[in-house]
């Protein structure tokens, strides 16, 4: 079975499941996630997310426009001398 069949048979639940281990980096049982396990579940999860058409904005790491700048911006540079 290749990664991508994993995939299509991945369930909302195990992926929920998925999510929030990676979320607490911790399996559901307790056991601690290794840096490796981190990776490839991450891999997982984006690879479903594009497999389901999951929408930008429910998608792991979305931000809403998180590098805007604008001249109306109401923050003002303070410079210590």
């Amino acid at each position: 079975m290749t990664v991508d069949e994993l995939i299509k048979a991945m369930t909302p639940e195990v992926f929920q499941n998925m999510k929030g281990a990676l979320e607490l980096s911790r399996w559901p049982d307790g056991r601690k996630m290794d840096s490796e396990q981190k990776v490839l579940c991450m891999e997982a999860l984006i690879r479903y997310e594009e497999m389901t058409d999951m929408p930008a904005d429910q998608r792991i790491g979305y931000m809403e426009a998180a590098c805007k700048s604008s001249k109306d911006d109401d923050t003002q540079t303070l410079i210590i001398k």
